[in-house]
Order: structure tokens, then C-alpha cells, then sequence
């Protein structure tokens, strides 16, 4: 769908809320993706050389390959979406390509999702709902002894990551009587950490082996790749329990695998996965393993607040002015 061929030329690459595309169209030179279907790297690259702006998603892979066969007139691209780690900043900022995101406004959603697997894995809740769906007529009732599962209350909840996301996880979990401890590259500041009654660790090994749960809530960059090996894996309780709602890279997912098969993690929720859309068939097999399919951002509420954004990084660029959410490149 296009409309209004004397005006900036935006390409989007996913279906988006239909709301923000009416807007997008009625503003821009709109080109849309009805199907909803992942581009290919030939589409892409196409796109790019097409488009004044790019409107990605973090299932599309934009690197220095295929940035080198934009055309003059890509001049932004404003992600759907707050990670940015499937596109060269680096390379786009270089070439004169402002890069922008969508910050904050999926931190309630994601902590909710957050949260809600720190509950569903220690309390066996997919499992016993599975029971249920798939052999309920076995069912003999209520028993003292049946699945159980771990109590919340008391236990002591890691957190990797303590940005906005990490610490509105940090406020939901003390809710539940959970004890907050944290790792990130520096403490918060003291009136979070008192708040949260938070304790800080500077080492994750040390960290890891005092907890009870692990939430990752961290980005993907070269730093964290793999960051959960089977070296820390081995560092936490048998009894443990990690939940991850960030990048799926975060995690080796093998190593993960095999620990649970091993019996040396009680139990994992994962809403992200390292080959995602594909999933580790050992992970599959394990019934101690909470699979989502990447739902921490998916709320109505939390769709169009990151549309609106895209359309006000477009619109404040196309005036002339710089976008509220540019990404700059960490080198610079």
C-alpha cells in the first residue's frame, strides 16, 4: 500500500498495529508488508535501496553486508522494537544513517512477563495445565504429595541486568516476598537499591551460587553472548531455577539443556530462544521447561505505544530536527 508519492518514502518490514499504519500512510509514502512475513536478506536489501526510511523489527538482520547496498536515500531507520542488537549501528551511523528504537515503553510488559514465569516455573503451573489438557481424565483429585512445586516467599531472586526492566522486575518479585540481589556493571543508585533492599554483587560468578532464581534481563552484545555457559550453569544450586525474557543469546542453550537433563537446575522459563524462531528439540522434551513464544512485549497497549514512537521519529526527522530516540553507537 502507498500513498502520496511526493512524500518520504517509508518501507515497514512487518505488519504492524492498523492504527499505526492508517498513519503512517496518511503521512508518508507508505509502502506496507500485509503478509506479516520475515523479509528475506534479497527483500531487505531491496528495501533499503528503495526506502528514505527503514521501519525494522528485531526479526530482521540489517548488518554491514547488507547496509553497503543502501541506496542515497536511506537516511533513517526507526526500529519497532527497544533492542537494536540485529543491526550495525556501528556501520549505518558511519554511512550517515540515523538509527532510532522504541525505550520504555515495554518495561511493564516485559517485567509483567517476567514475573509471571518466576511464578509459573517454581510452581509447576504449565506442567499441572498440560496434565490437565492432555491426560485430565486420569486425574484421581487432590493428593498431599502430587506436583509439587517450590514456595516463593523467602527464596532469593538473581537479577542479570538491573535497568528499567530489571528493577521493575526487582519491585514485583519483593512483592511476592522474594530478597533481591543484582549484577550489573555498577550499582544503582542508593535510593533504588535501599528501596528494593537490594544487594549488589560485582562478580556474577559469586552471585550465582548464593540464588535461588535467575532472571536475565540483560541486552545481547558481544559482552553477553553465551554469558550462561556451562562453566556458571554449573556454578548455580541444584535446586535453581533461571528465567530468561531478554535475547536468547544470553543463554547457551545446549549447555542449558544439558544441565537440566543432568538434574543440576530444578527448572528454566524461557520467552526467548538463541536460534529463535527455532527451538532446541532437547528443551522441548523437558518437562520442567516453560517455552514462550517471545510474548514479553506482546500487549495491545504496548504495540501501539512503540508504533507511536516509530511515527514520532519519523515525523521529528523529516522536519529537519533529531529524533528523541536516536541510538548512538558506543564507540562514539
Amino acid at each position: 500500500m502507498a500513498a502520496n508519492a511526493d512524500k518520504t518514502r517509508v518501507i515497514v518490514t512487518r505488519k504492524l498495529p492498523a492504527s499505526i499504519e492508517a498513519r503512517l500512510c496518511e503521512l508518508f509514502d507508505t509502502k506496507l508488508n500485509a503478509t506479516d512475513e520475515p523479509m528475506s536478506q534479497a527483500a531487505l536489501a531491496a528495501a533499503l535501496r528503495e526506502a528514505s526510511v527503514l521501519v525494522p523489527t528485531v526479526t530482521d538482520r540489517i548488518d554491514g553486508r547488507l547496509l553497503a547496498q543502501a541506496g542515497p536515500d536511506l537516511r533513517l531507520i526507526a526500529q519497532f522494537g527497544t533492542g537494536v542488537d540485529n543491526i550495525d549501528v556501528e556501520t549505518a551511523v558511519s554511512r550517515g544513517i540515523t538509527v532510532t528504537n522504541t525505550p520504555s515503553v515495554l518495561t511493564e510488559d516485559t517485567a509483567d512477563m517476567t514475573m509471571a514465569l518466576i511464578l509459573a516455573v517454581p510452581r509447576r503451573i504449565a506442567e499441572g495445565a498440560r496434565f490437565i489438557r492432555e491426560r485430565g481424565s486420569l486425574w484421581t483429585g487432590w493428593s498431599p504429595t502430587w506436583m509439587l512445586g517450590r514456595r516463593l516467599r523467602g527464596k532469593k531472586l538473581g537479577i542479570v541486568g538491573m535497568g528499567r526492566i530489571g528493577q521493575a522486575v526487582a519491585r514485583r518479585a519483593a512483592a511476592f516476598g522474594l530478597e533481591i540481589h543484582y549484577h550489573n556493571r555498577h550499582p544503582v543508585n542508593q535510593a533504588t537499591q535501599q528501596e528494593l533492599k537490594a544487594t549488589y554483587w560485582p562478580s556474577l560468578d559469586g552471585m550465582l551460587a548464593h540464588i535461588d532464581i535467575l532472571s536475565l534481563n540483560c541486552p545481547h552484545t558481544p559482552a553477553t553472548y553465551h554469558l550462561m555457559n556451562t562453566n556458571r550453569l554449573k556454578l548455580m544450586k541444584n535446586d535453581a531455577y533461571i528465567v530468561n525474557t531478554s535475547r536468547g543469546e544470553v543463554i547457551d542453550e545446549n549447555a542449558l539443556a544439558r544441565a537440566l537433563e543432568a538434574g543440576e537446575l530444578a527448572g528454566a522459563g524461557l520467552d526467548v530462544f538463541e536460534q529463535e524462531p527455532l527451538i532446541n528439540p532437547r528443551l522441548l522434551d523437558l518437562d520442567n521447561v516453560v517455552l514462550l513464544p517471545h510474548l514479553g512485549s506482546a500487549t495491545v497497549e504496548g504495540r501501539i505505544e512503540m508504533g507511536e514512537k516509530v511515527l514520532i521519529n519519523i515525523r521529528t526527522w523529516a522536519d529537519g530536527h533529531k529524533p528523541p530516540d536516536r541510538v548512538i553507537p558506543t564507540i562514539l
